[in-house]
């Protein structure tokens, strides 16, 4: 079990309950949708994340991705670090048939792959000093590198989500910030000249 600063939030109690085998840290459940009109609870999230910082690690899945930039609207970008889980597919043990899309949830990896999504995320581990980085990639940097702006981009940002085992439902914007988390310019260069 590792012991992280941030806070946590998932979609559901399921998550939670996995997440918490695994990690020692405040853990909040959106309830799925609920947090969409729940401003009692957003407003504790950003509370939360003012004083600690909050990951956001809900599933690979569209609606994953509709709660993920819920809180990303609702809290300054400066407290929250996003985890994504790869996009496994699959049904969970106490389900009788796989999800909407039939990807795995939070619920559903292994404790290695919920750690490494969290660190690659940037997640304090109390007792470590955090790396820092030396210079961030930058929209330009995509776009030099193909990745916007031009015919085969879409293709290329697809590639490289693959390649990098992140979730296919990433923006830009979102694979710009986990980019910044996973890689340096020089490795970032590295992988873009493999697409």
């Amino acid at each position: 079990m590792i012991k992280i600063k941030q806070a946590i939030v998932v979609e559901g109690r399921y998550d939670k309950n996995t997440l918490s085998q695994v990690v020692d840290a405040p853990i909040f459940q959106t309830d799925g949708f609920a947090i969409m009109h729940d401003k009692q609870q957003l407003e504790l999230l950003r509370k939360v994340a003012q004083k600690r910082g909050l990951i956001v690690f809900t599933d690979s899945d569209g609606a994953g991705f509709v709660i993920r930039n819920k809180l990303k609207s609702a809290i300054p970008g400066e407290y929250l670090l996003h985890a994504y889980i790869p996009d496994v597919y699959g049904k969970e043990r106490r389900k009788s048939a796989p999800g909407k899309e039939g990807k795995l949830g939070v619920e559903g990896m292994t404790p290695h792959v919920l750690v490494d999504c969290l660190l690659r995320a940037g997640a304090t581990v109390e007792g470590e000093e955090t790396a820092v980085r030396e210079a961030q990639i930058t929209k330009l940097d995509m776009f030099n590198a193909g990745l916007s702006g031009g015919p085969d981009s879409s293709r290329k940002r697809k590639a490289l989500i693959k390649l990098l085992d992140l979730p296919e439902h990433m923006s830009s914007n979102a694979l710009l910030q986990a980019l910044n988390m996973l890689c340096t310019k020089d490795e970032f260069y590295r992988l873009t000249d493999l697409l």
